[in-house]
């Protein structure tokens, strides 16, 4: 069976944010304005993209 993912992509900067949130962009392979990841969709990477909607955006789910 395949495994479900996500494709996240950063549609913000974390510059004068805190650095958690830096930290969570990072956590989840991005730093860089409108690079796209493909990520496994698991709770604890949904939890990430949740905490930082204002930097993220999913822009397609796989699976």
């Amino acid at each position: 069976m395949a495994k479900k993912t996500i494709v996240v992509k950063q549609i913000a900067s974390p510059c004068r944010r805190p650095d958690v949130q830096r930290r969570t962009l990072i956590g989840l392979g991005l730093n860089k304005v409108h690079k796209t990841r493909e990520l496994e969709d698991t709770p604890s990477v949904r939890g990430m993209v949740n905490k930082i909607p204002h930097l993220v955006k999913i822009i397609e789910e796989r699976g």
